[in-house]
């Protein structure tokens, strides 16, 4: 039987991250909670995908959309639970779809859920024959987890929430993660007659799993590995859960010949690639589709955000956003590549230099202290320090264009748009506002003016 649907709840408020934000809209290791696991339940590729959404619905289903554009949305009324969640969607999904196979049911909060444990899932509830089947794990500590109450047999009894849960309850370490597969004739029963008398007043849909014991077996599947099935309910487990995430995801680097000095001060989001020989240093942050190359050295203390790094650069005390820096270029210590440039090879960006949409060609170096911003820049040039290329004149930004082989002094304002061509050397506290032809010098002269004896007005 095919997977007919697969129903993530999303409609929670998360009371306890104490935010603004809706609890699944928070991010880890680079996506939010509601995009990590969309991704791993629409990688089982589910005839249809729907999200159930209530508190700042309209948010989370844009969200939702701009991850998947073809889910469905279901609208969860004011009615509490997840028994309320599964009963609005199995209204709408049965409405408009014919649901003839199995129903997957996944929680949003549990950002590192991955498709692997779910294809297992799938696949144990195929071969047992169960009418219903819950994804559970082990914990040393199972508090706040609704405990898996089996029988002789090893079947589900039953699932005891912590607030209902008497003392022995209590005790077991075998907890709902409240992920389940239902086929979907037996989930629509289960879940006709769900009632609200429990210390929350809600629908829970773990009491569904009573009705289909009654019309069958109940079984559970435990997760392989725990952390892919832990929630997070508040800003402590979610710091807990990113360390030690971020944790095996360093290690796993390591294992694969990248040199990390520091991994408890090193953060790699699930995205980066690292070639192999790449060192990263203490205290350097690597985000979104970063691409580091072989024999690269990144950081100390550096963000790198969907940046791509070539072969045996250097980007140092920096910080670089949706740039590329080619074989041997160094970046710092304290640059700002915003976003859009684009470095050759054997080039610099030094001490105190921010750049945005520029172009830098092979060899060319702007030290230190320097702006360059919507400016191309030919091989082998050398900008002095200090340099600013005025690119914005209040209404358009304008570019600047200097050729290669040239020497641009240091305190140099070039005004945008303006060309300097190949070869050309300007002098120090130059005015540039007009072009400059190839193989020429070019200085702009200020007279100098000097009062002798001259004293502030309130000092004389």
């Amino acid at each position: 039987m095919a997977l007919s649907a697969a129903i993530i709840l999303a409609a929670g408020e998360g009371t306890r991250m104490r935010s603004a934000n809706p609890k699944v809209l928070h991010t880890f290791a680079g996506k939010t909670f509601l995009n990590r696991v969309m991704d791993s339940v629409a990688a089982l590729e589910p005839d249809t995908l729907a999200v159930v959404v209530h508190y700042q619905a309209e948010r989370v289903a844009a969200a939702a959309r701009s991850y998947q554009p073809n889910v469905e949305i279901v609208n969860q009324d004011d009615i509490p639970g997840t028994g309320r969640a599964v009963q609005c969607a199995m209204a709408q999904l049965e409405a408009e779809h014919k649901l003839n196979g199995y129903v997957l049911i996944a929680a949003s909060d549990m950002p590192l859920l991955d498709a692997e444990t779910l294809r297992g899932l799938v696949a144990f509830h195929e071969q047992s024959g169960n009418g219903a089947t819950v994804l559970t794990t082990i914990l040393d500590d199972p508090t706040g987890y609704g405990r898996i109450i089996r029988d002789r047999d090893g079947h589900v009894l039953r699932i005891v929430e912590q607030r209902d849960a008497n003392r022995s309850e209590l005790a077991v370490q075998e907890v709902n993660t409240s992920v389940y597969v239902f086929d979907a004739e037996l989930l629509g029963r289960a879940i006709a007659d769900l009632k609200s008398n429990n210390a929350q007043g809600e629908f829970y849909l773990t009491d569904a799993l009573e009705t289909a014991r009654s019309a069958g077996t109940v079984g559970a599947f435990t997760a392989p590995d725990p952390l892919s099935v832990e929630g997070v309910n508040d800003r402590v487990q979610l710091a807990a859960l990113a360390k030690e995430h971020n944790r095996r995801v360093c290690e796993a680097w390591m294992r694969s010949g990248v040199t990390i000095l520091d991994p408890a001060t090193t953060w790699i989001e699930d995205d980066v690639e690292l070639a192999r020989d790449v060192t990263v240093l203490p205290g350097s942050f690597l985000q979104g589709h970063t691409v580091v190359g072989e024999a690269a050295v990144i950081g100390p203390y550096t963000t790198l955000i969907d940046a791509t790094v070539d072969a045996e650069a250097v980007v140092e005390r920096s910080r670089v956003q949706e740039s590329h820096i080619g074989r041997g270029t160094n970046i710092g210590p304290w640059t700002y590549l915003r976003q859009g440039n684009d470095f050759g090879e054997n080039a610099k960006a030094g001490a105190f230099v921010e750049m945005k949409k520029a172009h830098i060609g092979n060899g060319t170096k702007v030290p230190h202290l320097s702006y360059v911003g919507d400016a191309e820049l030919g091989e082998h040039t050398n900008v002095g320090g200090g340099t600013i290329t005025a690119n914005y004149d209040g209404v358009h930004k304008n570019r600047t264009k200097i050729g290669s082989g040239a020497h641009i002094g240091a305190g140099n304002l070039l005004v945008a748009p303006v060309e300097v061509g190949d070869n050309v050397t300007s002098g120090a506290g130059s005015v540039i506002r007009h072009n400059v032809p190839s193989d020429s010098m070019v200085y702009s002269e200020n007279t100098q003016h000097v009062v002798e004896g001259w004293k502030p007005k309130w000092e004389r």
